[in-house]
């Protein structure tokens, strides 16, 4: 690696965890989205989360956001069984590092919608209201706004 990767590694790292995640967002937001996008969403998250573990300064936070997104990405692409598995990789992170309310109501947001993909209503609809149980300790009103809209979409 060239003296200039180095000195500058943490900040392209960074610069592309961020890219590709908003670029995975543009995807998520498009109502229209084809095979072949749905594809690309899956590797630019991917491409994000990896880079994120390779930032210096990666946070817990960091982690559970990128696995939450993660899981977000395979419930749209209609893959139940990997947004379960990422999104109980979210809860364990979230959990163990002790991350604020709003992390953790997310985690399990990811999970009572992946479990929806799969068909599992009841299972859903349980782990939603434990998610639930978390939103009236977020203090932010727009992070409130926020997943309860998600979980009013479930």
């Amino acid at each position: 690696m060239d003296d200039y990767l180095k000195k500058n590694y943490d900040k392209i790292t960074k610069y592309f965890a961020a890219t590709y995640f908003n670029k995975t967002w543009d995807i998520l937001d498009n109502t229209e989205r084809t095979k072949d996008d749905i594809e690309k969403m899956k590797h630019l998250c991917h491409s994000s989360f990896q880079h994120w573990t390779e930032v210096e300064n990666c946070t817990e936070e960091n982690l559970s956001i990128g696995y939450w997104q993660l899981s977000r990405v395979y419930s749209v692409a209609g893959e139940g069984e990997s947004a379960i598995r990422y999104a109980n990789k979210c809860i364990e992170i979230s959990e163990n590092a002790e991350l604020a309310p709003f992390y953790i109501a997310y985690a399990y947001e990811a999970k009572a919608r992946a479990l929806k993909i799969l068909g599992k209503s009841e299972e859903s609809r349980a782990v939603k209201n434990i998610a639930g149980e978390f939103v009236p300790k977020i203090k932010d009103k727009d992070s409130k706004k926020l997943i309860e809209k998600d979980l009013e979409n479930i």
